[in-house]
């Protein structure tokens, strides 16, 4: 029986190939998105759980009273090996690094690279795989380095490495030759090499690397990032009291009054970072995609229920031989089923021609279908069966529960009863593409205004590279030299030496107050170290003072400039004010003079308002790690050919790699660059999926009213009295939608621009936008189906039945 139903099925289907194709084609863009954002999802949620024991795992993190004193995923440099020390019958292992950017060679290739200085724990902790060499002993050296097998065949062309060395660059101008001990396997996404924007695949030993010493024994360092693997059977509660009384007995009064300390579970860390970022994408690309799947049902549904009435005399006729109610059911699921079955073969195929596209957009590889097998065959398929039942069962029960008069008499009473639910169902639709066209709109609009801002500095021309680090005082003094010949190529405008850009990575923090007053009365200040032409080359606009000796004089010790809002924020009425006012910061021995007030400007992303700031001349401290370059109007490919071929010159190892502030700026606000492409994807899937059902509807509707329409012809009735028949359908349902939809719009997206400080102001406009567009598309196309059968010789259409 259950072959037959099928062989029944198929004919059906072929009889009316386009009714099939539109809901065969609809539901696999439906499946096709489904499928790409649960492996997308799926991937996500998998994150950290290969790890060697994942389950006792932890990140420890720090809860800082003022936010500006710490960063949440790190914390104070010695605790991971204090806790391992005092209390071995609860920490079992632990590993903690620093990371740091720095050049590597291998005879004439030269590039700069992320690299962990970590504690040898690393490779045996976590039970990362290895190609060739000893996890436990690998990193025991101090001139050893682990890679992996991408470096080693960027380096030496190939992967058996061992005893071979790389040249790293250190801190103090000289260079250090080290080991290859161990090559690992490519790594999987978690969160000990790949917690940082940038997956680190280079691992050396802890102050192995002259210039950069010292911060594992310092409990005044809270930037350290520290995993710790707890005993079986232990948990963080039972490590509260430890963790309170190691801070109590080595931690500053400062430390101890401001620093709460927690652990996080390596498996969850990674969605709950961040705020939650990871957590709330995956919750919110798997509504768009059940929203985006619901639609397409609802196609299904629709379609399946309109094109019912050239059913109803086959169903009359099953009925008077004898067919029952269940054997009908079955018949109208058999062909559902089928459907989704073809849908999900389509499906497949959609995935692996968009899978690609699709990595670049969420910036995450998704794996090929041969990979994933046999879940990529065995979803699928339960995802078909599920769906075709899901979409199959109203309609079925509806046409199977027509008596067999009616049936016999092609009466359709039963299914206009329920012209209210296919309305509501069409509704339904176009509200879900609405909300996702208008929320598209708003994204779209504030991602532009990221780019578009004042922000208080211009980043028109200029690039950004990252120079070799000498920080004794020779060293900045031949950086200086280098900057000053660099700065006299007719290429260039003009050029900094700094510490930090305004990339998103925050100088260090700490207290500023004026001389006089009492250090508690501080307020929390960023810092940054740049050089006299910092200013000039950014084009920051001097609001009062100088910006240290930029325009004339030589460098004068125990200098600072603030921004505007340090200058308020210490009690200044007006920038001119502060100048030459006297303050203190913590940390800092001696008495600083204000050189000047800068104007504000975004140095951090546009998610935080602009907080004090402060100004060191790099000599205060000789350390740097850009230069910045403003370039004259010109060919930008051009110039920096010329800045290159200097560079070679003086600097013939150093890596050459550059930035234009505009890269930088995107990848400050890549998730929200992501989220503003998978906004416009999932609004253009929306479209495309009330497109289709909208086509099927109309074509249905056009096909079953075939005579009526000849009647009114007949009866005076014009062409556009008759499209507009079909038209004011849709049309109604679109102002419900509108009612339903902008509303909610307007509350989700004012809640999602209330997480930047700086944004639009949502208006009436891209909800006026969208409503005209929206209506506009489907006006055209349901004109477009419509005007052939209102154009039909009445005569024909009389006859048509």
């Amino acid at each position: 029986m259950i072959q037959n139903y099928f062989k029944i099925a198929w004919r059906n289907l072929l009889k009316r190939k386009f009714y099939s194709l539109v809901m065969i084609f609809g539901l696999s863009v439906g499946m096709t998105f489904t499928f790409l954002i649960m492996s997308f999802v799926w991937g996500e949620m998998r994150v950290n759980s290969d790890l060697r024991n994942a389950d006792n795992q932890y990140i420890v993190r720090s809860k800082w009273k003022n936010p500006d004193m710490g960063i949440d995923m790190a914390t104070l440099g010695p605790l991971g090996a204090t806790l391992k020390a005092d209390y071995p019958g609860l920490v079992a292992n632990f590993y903690r690094y620093d990371g740091i950017t720095v050049a590597v060679s291998k005879n004439d290739k030269h590039f700069r690279e992320e690299v962990q200085t970590g504690d040898s724990t690393l490779l045996a902790m976590y039970g990362f795989p290895l190609l060739h060499g000893d996890a436990k002993t690998a990193l025991n050296r101090s001139n050893s380095v682990a890679i992996t097998e991408e470096k080693a065949l960027k380096y030496f062309g190939r992967t058996d490495v061992l005893g071979e060395t790389l040249t790293l660059h250190n801190f103090i101008g000289g260079k250090q030759e080290f080991q290859v001990t161990a090559v690992l396997k490519t790594l999987g996404n978690n969160s000990v090499n790949n917690l940082l924007p940038k997956p680190v695949e280079i691992f050396i030993p802890l102050s192995s690397l002259d210039g950069r010493k010292g911060a594992e024994d310092n409990w005044d360092f809270p930037y350290m990032i520290t995993y710790i693997e707890l005993q079986n059977g232990i948990t963080p509660k039972d490590l509260q009291k430890p963790v309170a009384q190691t801070l109590a007995t080595h931690g500053s009064a400062n430390t101890k009054a401001n620093l709460e300390v927690y652990l996080t579970p390596l498996k969850e860390y990674y969605l709950d970072a961040n705020n939650g970022l990871v957590r709330k994408m995956i919750y919110t690309l798997s509504g768009v995609t059940l929203f985006i799947l619901l639609m397409a049902i609802v196609n299904f549904v629709n379609i399946s229920i309109g094109k019912s009435s050239s059913r109803l005399k086959e169903i009359g006729v099953r009925k008077v031989l004898g067919s029952q109610k269940m054997q009908l059911v079955g018949q109208f699921l058999a062909e559902s089923v089928i459907l989704a079955l073809l849908a999900m073969l389509l499906s497949i195929l959609f995935y692996e021609i968009s899978r690609g596209a699709f990595s670049d957009i969420l910036g995450k590889p998704l794996p090929s279908s041969l990979v994933l097998f046999p879940y990529s065959l065995v979803m699928p398929l339960l995802c078909a069966l599920i769906i075709g039942l899901m979409a199959g069962i109203y309609p079925a029960f509806v046409l199977s529960g027509i008596s067999s008069i009616d049936s016999m008499k092609g009466k359709l009473k039963s299914i206009r009863e329920n012209v209210l639910l296919r309305r509501g169902l069409v509704a339904s639709q176009f509200v879900i593409a609405l909300f996702v066209f208008a929320g598209a709109v708003v994204i779209a609009k504030q991602v532009d205004y990221f780019f578009n801002k004042n922000l208080g500095y211009n980043k028109e021309s200029l690039v950004s590279i990252a120079v070799p680090r000498d920080w004794t005082p020779e060293g900045l003094a031949k950086m200086e030299a280098i900057r000053d010949q660099l700065s006299q190529l007719k290429e260039v405008s003009n050029v900094s030496l700094s510490y930090e850009i305004p990339n998103g990575n925050n100088g260090g923090h700490t207290g500023l107050y004026k001389s006089g007053q009492d250090s508690t009365q501080a307020i929390h200040t960023q810092f940054v170290s740049t050089d006299e032409k910092y200013a000039d080359t950014y084009q920051i606009k001097i609001l009062a003072g100088k910006f240290f000796n930029a325009k004339q004089g030589a460098f004068q010790a125990n200098r600072i400039v603030l921004n505007q809002t340090a200058a308020k924020a210490l009690g200044f009425a007006n920038p001119q004010d502060a100048v030459g006012q006297q303050v203190r910061v913590h940390n800092v021995p001696g008495i600083l003079t204000v050189d000047g007030v800068s104007a504000d400007f975004n140095f951090a992303s546009m998610h935080q308002v602009i907080k004090p700031l402060g100004f060191f001349h790099v000599k205060e401290g000789n350390a740097f790690r850009f230069l910045t370059f403003r370039l004259n109007p010109s060919n930008l490919g051009e110039s920096m050919a010329v800045i290159e071929n200097k560079w070679r010159e003086l600097m013939p190892d150093a890596p050459f790699e550059y930035a234009f502030m505009d890269d930088t700026l995107q990848k400050l606000y890549q998730s929200e660059m992501q989220l503003k492409k998978a906004s416009q994807i999932a609004t253009i899937l929306s479209v495309v999926i009330v497109l289709l059902g909208v086509l099927g509807m109309v074509s249905l509707n056009v096909a079953r009213r075939t005579r009526e329409l000849g009647i009114r012809k007949v009866l005076g009735a014009s062409e556009i009295g008759i499209i507009m028949l079909f038209l004011k359908e849709f049309l109604l349902v679109m102002a419900l939608a509108m009612l339903i939809s902008f509303p909610l719009a307007f509350l989700t997206m004012k809640r999602w621009l209330e997480t930047y400080a700086y944004r639009i102001q949502v208006g009436w406009e891209p909800f006026a936008l969208v409503g005209t567009g929206f209506c506009l598309i489907i006006i055209i196309l349901v004109c477009l189906q419509t005007t052939k059968a209102a154009l039909m010789n009445p005569v024909k259409s009389l006859r048509s039945e």
